[in-house]
């Protein structure tokens, strides 16, 4: 079994370079959450020359939408959503504000790959159905951005060793590709 590396952000151009697709990770430090309407609004804002309500230059965005929080817990449950829901804005905000890393479940598309590629970033996976779990990870939440949105507002989060795996590193190997072809060998 493979060490668990542990990172702490913001994401460098170093740091991306040394993930690799498989490896396991366990995130420390300050996070982002957005899913499909912040994508959005942050593409229409950016499309405007508009600034967005947060810097996500080294930053790591996680597709959740988390529940609230129960008395003396930072969060609710925060498990991870589908990524292929921010797949037309991703290439997008790693383009033109630096975006280093995402966080979800499932597989891209080949416009989010080509664009990690030409950025240095990389994309991880959380298990889904680990939402309550995860949230232990959690040590403080805020919404930072679109609180209209309830559980799509953009939260930041603090974490501590939040478990995750690459499933597309910066060079391009993809876990869902290579269990693929792995599944096929078998």
């Amino acid at each position: 079994m493979s060490q668990v590396k542990k990172v702490t952000m913001p994401l460098t151009d170093e740091v991306v370079s040394t993930l690799k697709a498989g490896d396991q990770v366990a995130l420390s430090g300050v996070i982002y959450t957005a899913r499909d309407k912040a994508h959005k609004k942050f593409v229409d804002m950016l499309n405007a020359g508009e600034e967005l309500p947060v810097d996500l230059n080294g930053q790591l965005i996680y597709y959740a939408g988390p529940t609230p929080a129960k008395p003396g817990q930072a969060i609710g449950s925060v498990g991870p959503t589908t990524s292929s829901r921010m797949d037309a804005f991703a290439p997008v905000l790693m383009d033109k504000v630096g975006l280093k890393g995402m966080l979800g479940k499932g597989p891209r598309d080949k416009g989010v790959v080509d664009a990690m590629l030409r950025n240095n970033c990389v994309y991880m996976v959380a298990i889904g159905g680990t939402g309550a779990a995860i949230s232990h990870s959690v040590k403080e939440a805020e919404v930072i951005a679109y609180p209209e949105y309830q559980s799509e507002a953009v939260r930041r989060l603090v974490v501590e060793d939040l478990p995750c795996i690459v499933a597309i590193d910066s060079e391009g190997n993809n876990l869902f590709e290579q269990g693929i072809a792995q599944y096929k060998q078998d």
